[in-house]
C-alpha cells in the first residue's frame, strides 16, 4: 500500500456531519472530499459561494455523498451561528468541524498593514474561535458528543519570520485545542490539530512560494524526506483523527511535514536570504495570486 491511498475501511464515517470551514480549495477540499468516500456529509464553508458551489458539485459527482455549501465569513459570529442552523435543517446534526479556513502571505513584517494583519488573524484565529464556541455550545446544549480539528502549522510553537500575523494566529489555535481539550472533555467533546508541512495548493501556495522564491529555494531539499507532501495523506490523518478509532487521541498535535520543522525550525525564516530589492517582485506576485485564486 501505498501513502497515495485511502487508509481508512469503507464506511469509517458513515452517518456522520462534518463541517469544513476553507472546504471548497485546497486541503479542505481533499478532506472534505475523503470524508465523503468514507461515508459523511459534509457542509463547505467559505466566503464565496460560487467557488462553494463549484465545489460542491465535483464533490458530488465524484464521491456520490451529500456536500452543502454555505457562504460564511468565518470572522462574523452571527454568520457562524447561520451555518449551524442551516447544517442542522439539512443534516440534523453536526459531529465534527474542522477549522481549516486560514490566509497567509509572505513579508517582510515592517511592510505589513495594519488592515492585512487584522484579516490574517481575523480568519485564523478569530474564525477558529468563533466556529469551535457556536459549534462547542450547540454539542454542549444538546449533550452530544463532538470533534474538533483544527489545522494549525509547525511555526505555531517555534515563531517564524515573514509569516508573522500567521504565526501569532496559529500559536492562538494551538492554544485554542489544548485548553479546550482538558476544559470540553467532560462533555465528550475532543480537541486536536494537524500542522502541515508544505503540501502545495492552488492559490495559498503561490501567496507563500511565488516564483521569485521558488527560483531561489527548493522547498523540497528544506524537508529531510526530500519531497512536499501528498494531499491524501494529510486527508487519511485527519479523517483518522475525526473518527471514534481516534477516541482517545485528546489534546494532541500531529506534525505531517517530512521532518522539515526540526531541520530548521521557524518555515519561512530561509527567506532572509533573499535581497530587499526582491520583495517588491513577490508582492506583485502574491497580488496578482490573491486576485485570481478562491
Amino acid at each position: 500500500m501505498k501513502y497515495t491511498e485511502p487508509m481508512l475501511r469503507e464506511g469509517a464515517l458513515q452517518g456522520k456531519t462534518i463541517l469544513v470551514t476553507g472546504g471548497g480549495t485546497g486541503l479542505g477540499y481533499s478532506m472534505s472530499k475523503y470524508f465523503l468516500q468514507l461515508g459523511a456529509n459534509v457542509v463547505i464553508a467559505s466566503r464565496k459561494i460560487e467557488v462553494l458551489e463549484q465545489a460542491a458539485s465535483e464533490l458530488q459527482a465524484e464521491t456520490k455523498g451529500q456536500v452543502l455549501p454555505i457562504a460564511c465569513d468565518v470572522r462574523h459570529y452571527t454568520e457562524v451561528e447561520k451555518t449551524i442552523e442551516a447544517t442542522l435543517n439539512r443534516f440534523g446534526n453536526i459531529n465534527a468541524l474542522v477549522n481549516n479556513a486560514a490566509g497567509n502571505f509572505i513579508s517582510p513584517t515592517e511592510r505589513l498593514s495594519p488592515k492585512a494583519f487584522d484579516t490574517i488573524v481575523g480568519i485564523v484565529l478569530q474564525g477558529s474561535y468563533n466556529c469551535t464556541l457556536a459549534v462547542g455550545k450547540h454539542w454542549i446544549a444538546q449533550k452530544q458528543p463532538g470533534v474538533i480539528l483544527n489545522i494549525v502549522t509547525t511555526y505555531a510553537w517555534t515563531g517564524s519570520g515573514y509569516v508573522v500575523p500567521s504565526a501569532c494566529a496559529k500559536a492562538g489555535v494551538l492554544a485554542l485545542t489544548r485548553s479546550l481539550a482538558v476544559e470540553w472533555a467532560k462533555y465528550q467533546i475532543r480537541s486536536n490539530a494537524i500542522a502541515p508541512g508544505p503540501f502545495p495548493t492552488k492559490g495559498a501556495w503561490e501567496r507563500l512560494f511565488p516564483p521569485a522564491v521558488q527560483d531561489k529555494i527548493n522547498i523540497a531539499q528544506k524537508v529531510p524526506l526530500g519531497r512536499v507532501g501528498h494531499h491524501q495523506e494529510l486527508a487519511n490523518l485527519a479523517a483518522y483523527l475525526i473518527s471514534d478509532y481516534s477516541a482517545y487521541i485528546n489534546g494532541e498535535v500531529i506534525t505531517i511535514d517530512g521532518g522539515e520543522w526540526l531541520n530548521g525550525a521557524g518555515e519561512f525564516n530561509f527567506l532572509n536570504q533573499l535581497p530587499a530589492s526582491m520583495w517588491d517582485e513577490i508582492e506583485r506576485a502574491v497580488r496578482s495570486a490573491n486576485k485570481t485564486s478562491s
